[in-house]
């Protein structure tokens, strides 16, 4: 059995899969706009909290954070189910394809048997579409590959069950319900000052414009404070978390970008492009604070390549994108 499902690659799994489940139930939506509406920029630098031994830093909301958000804005309504018994997680979803429905699920990127094995790691919020079944294989939408892809049984089984931190506990999800006409200048207002909101009055040093501050001092002072090595691994896990996990901090600000183009239409106003190039321009500032810190990690530096450089970047960034996020809601007012 398959679905008619039409599969497009996407830049992140949670936007993509969301975009694509909405587009097959009708409501044709990109997955810019799933960003943007669901108010998925963000930035946090998290020094008490340790991932591999090292601080935290996140570039977009937390996981589901989205797909919650755009529901609800929209209207939608988005069924889920979760399982104890992984055996009863798999009927649940046959179930579904029985009936002709296509169903998100969450999963271990890593049990994942169609991901390439060097592109495997344990991350256990992997989203993706099932849509079809044929023998013992699943036929899905993985919108980090060009085209759909099969999974054994088993193999789907063990990453929707993945065991550790965040564990998918076999969660499911699909629509049940998608309004006429939703209601998409107040969903994109809503989305826009969320991010704003966000990004320019969370409190403390750790969120928002003033955690890319934080960190910029940070970044600075990590070789007076600690060996070659120890800060090399600190910066080598911003960079990480930037450019190899989800889509990172200049990827998250190119998708925003192209999400401003599309409500300058549904907002008519034209201004909102300019504010989508230099978001464009912002994207391009993260880029070269990766590029810069990449030759950093692998010791190929020149007088260019310094951690003071990439602190002032950061504060460019700072100040770049406090100003955006300022106009941004005197144009909404």
């Amino acid at each position: 059995m398959e679905i008619s499902f039409a599969h497009h690659q996407s830049a992140h799994c949670e936007t993509g899969v969301l975009s694509n489940l909405l587009s097959h139930h009708g409501l044709n939506i990109s997955e810019s706009m799933v960003f943007g509406i669901g108010a998925g920029l963000f930035f946090g630098y998290f020094p008490f909290i340790r991932l591999n031994n090292l601080p935290l830093t996140a570039f977009r909301i937390r996981t589901g954070g989205i797909m919650n958000r755009v529901v609800k804005r929209l209207g939608v309504t988005l069924t889920w189910e979760k399982f104890r018994k992984p055996e009863n997680g798999m009927a649940a979803l046959d179930r579904k394809l029985a009936e002709n429905v296509p169903v998100g699920c969450r999963t271990g990127a890593y049990w994942l048997s169609y991901f390439p094995r060097r592109y495997r790691f344990h991350f256990n919020m992997h989203n993706l579409v099932v849509f079809g079944k044929e023998n013992d294989d699943y036929i899905i939408s993985d919108p980090v590959f060009p085209d759909p892809v099969r999974c054994p049984h088993g193999d789907l089984m063990k990453a929707r069950f993945a065991k550790g931190p965040m564990s998918p506990k076999g969660r499911m999800y699909y629509i049940t319900h998608v309004p006429s006409e939703p209601d998409f200048r107040k969903a994109i207002l809503q989305g826009i000052k969320e991010v704003c909101r966000t990004m320019l009055k969370a409190p403390g040093p750790f969120l928002g414009v003033k955690s890319i501050r934080f960190l910029s001092k940070r970044v600075e002072i990590w070789p007076k404070k600690m060996d070659a090595k120890k800060a090399a691994l600190c910066l080598g896990q911003v960079i990480r978390m930037q450019e190899e996990i989800g889509t990172g901090g200049a990827g998250f600000r190119y998708i925003y970008a192209a999400f401003l183009q599309e409500a300058a239409d549904f907002l008519e106003d034209d201004h909102l492009r300019v504010l989508s190039d230099r978001m464009t321009e912002i994207g391009d500032l993260w880029r070269e604070f990766a590029l810069i810190g990449s030759r950093i990690c692998k010791n190929r530096t020149g007088e260019a390549e310094t951690y003071p450089a990439m602190s002032a970047i950061l504060r460019d960034c700072a100040d770049k994108e406090a100003r955006l996020y300022q106009d941004l809601l005197e144009r909404i007012a």
